[in-house]
């Protein structure tokens, strides 16, 4: 089966050259066959890269469509229409700091249809992991650095917690979203697709259905990871969270950093290794890619502009101020926090 599928990773990028290989790499690990990368207002190298990978036949690379802010939606209905997600046999729509963990056969995509029964849509939880006092950024694979995550069925006091999904071509597809699809609105009951979570269950109905904004996009972790889980390396470490921090928001002086994306996802309570099982097999495929053409040579240009970059902003006040505020940051998530305090068990802050 896994010979035979043909699976279309879809994915929006904006200066993250310096973890493309390993994203693509660990992605033909687990039977990714084709790639659509849209990619918009790049200075890293990021788009010299990908064009050079296009070249090689490795990904398709497109200009982001969008016109205004909306890059992803934009991106996601223009990639309806192109050949390489059309012939796809399966659609995965996910970011570069997202890595589907398979616990199941041989770990690969087609190992997860097969133990979720060949389902219409399959949709796995994030598990958030954790900046691990991690400073400095260096140029080897995130999933070696980083292990430590929130427990995996709370997070953030919540029991529901947001998805990614693999998508079937014969999907009853009305649009595609960024965590999950929306089928056409006149789809009769019996008609539905099939759709499971990460351990082959049903998805619950009312987000099957999408039946109010809190259920579009999550459901609860509890029980649903037992085939595979979806590890999301938000932070990284605290160099690449401060270029990170940058790319959104281009003029931070004279404004208050509020911490609260890095503390919600920076709980370290629980330890998971188990994605570094694909280390050798990534590590192995990173370097077949680097063998060919210029990609070492653009990769090593994207970690020098971003080490360039984190250079030049921790020459700004404001930036070296937001580092210490998140080395000094609490570790329980904002709502964690208050939560202990109204029970009592955490002493108001001074």
């Amino acid at each position: 089966m896994a010979g035979s599928l043909k699976i279309t990773a879809v994915t929006c990028v904006k200066n993250e050259g310096p973890f493309l290989l390993e994203w693509i790499a660990f992605h033909q690990c687990i039977g990714v066959t084709d790639f659509l990368f849209y990619s918009n207002d790049c200075d890293d190298g990021t788009d010299a890269l990908l064009d050079a990978l296009a070249e090689l036949g490795h990904v398709t690379h497109l200009p982001n469509p969008a016109e205004g802010r909306n890059y992803q939606m934009e991106a996601l209905k223009d990639a309806k229409k192109q050949a390489v997600v059309q012939d796809a046999d399966w659609v995965w729509i996910a970011d570069v700091d997202e890595f589907p963990n398979i616990h199941v056969g041989d770990h690969s995509f087609a190992a997860l249809i097969d133990a979720c029964g060949n389902p219409q849509t399959i949709s796995l939880n994030f598990q958030f992991f954790a900046n691990n006092d991690i400073e400095a950024f260096e140029d080897r694979p995130v999933i070696s650095q980083f292990s430590r995550s929130h427990n995996p069925d709370l997070w953030c006091g919540e029991a529901a917690i947001e998805v990614k999904s693999l998508v079937r071509q014969d999907f009853p597809l009305h649009y595609y979203g960024a965590h999950r699809p929306f089928f056409k609105p006149k789809v009769k009951k019996k008609n539905r697709p099939s759709w499971t979570d990460g351990s082959g269950r049903d998805v619950p109905h009312r987000f099957l259905v999408a039946a109010n904004p809190r259920r579009i996009r999550r459901f609860p972790a509890a029980g649903a990871r037992n085939f595979a889980t979806l590890n999301h390396y938000a932070l990284r470490s605290l160099d690449s969270y401060l270029v990170k921090n940058d790319r959104g928001d281009v003029n931070r002086e004279n404004r208050t950093f509020d911490d609260t994306y890095w503390r919600e996802r920076n709980d370290p309570a629980w330890e998971d290794t188990s994605i570094q099982r694909y280390l050798p097999a990534v590590t192995a495929q990173i370097s077949a890619l680097k063998a060919q053409g210029d990609i070492a040579a653009l990769h090593d240009a994207c970690v020098a502009s971003h080490m360039a970059r984190r250079d030049a902003l921790l020459k700004q006040e404001s930036y070296r101020e937001m580092r210490e505020q998140l080395r000094n940051a609490s570790k329980l998530p904002p709502q964690e926090e208050e939560m202990l305090r109204k029970l009592g068990l955490l002493e108001e802050p001074a």
